[in-house]
């Protein structure tokens, strides 16, 4: 659980790093960033700084600030309907790098290591390697997790419709929504 205070103090840092990858944001924008730190209270190292621009019933576009070897743990996004097969999202690399994990065979040295005492919960292990410029799209229910480089990333999100808290994670302590002290 984070303190309003604390809650700010990553807000603006979240800006600090938009800004370092020369992503213009409006003043309303600026407030509307959102500290994710995932109930474990371990924000720098499980945690995202999220600016959503749109979501709408058909798509979904965000800004995703990630403090140095900072991870977004490992979940996927299920069906939520027989017509809705869950969320596709794209990736695409702004600034630093990002380590994206998904099903397939391991990276025999993957270079992120997830946060201590939880190592249990990250159980795929392909790596792609995302450097500015680059992305990749993920299908409907895919597992996957990732984290940022060693300077941190900035990370564009390009999705169908976002229910975040519909996403399931394959750590049962996770809760998406951040709770304030």
């Amino acid at each position: 659980m984070l303190t309003k205070e604390q809650y700010e103090a990553y807000r603006q840092q979240a800006l600090g790093l938009y800004q370092k990858a020369n992503i213009a944001l409006t003043d309303k924008e600026q407030h509307e960033i959102e500290i994710a730190d995932f109930g474990l209270g371990q924000f720098e190292q499980t945690g995202l700084g999220v600016l959503v621009y749109v979501n709408t019933d058909r798509c979904c576009a965000k800004e995703l600030a990630m403090w140095p070897r900072q991870t977004c743990p490992e979940h996927r996004h299920p069906p939520i309907s027989e017509q809705n097969p869950g969320k596709e999202e794209t990736f695409r690399c702004r600034w630093g790098k990002m380590y994206l994990y998904v099903p397939g065979e391991a990276a025999a040295q993957p270079k992120a290591t997830p946060p201590a005492g939880r190592e249990k919960t990250y159980t795929i292990w392909h790596e792609i390697e995302l450097n500015p410029g680059e992305q990749y799209t993920l299908s409907p229910n895919t597992l996957h997790w990732f984290q940022a480089g060693p300077e941190g990333a900035v990370v564009s999100e390009f999705s169908t419709r976002s229910l975040d808290e519909k996403d399931f994670f394959t750590d049962e302590e996770i809760a998406r929504i951040t709770k304030l002290a």
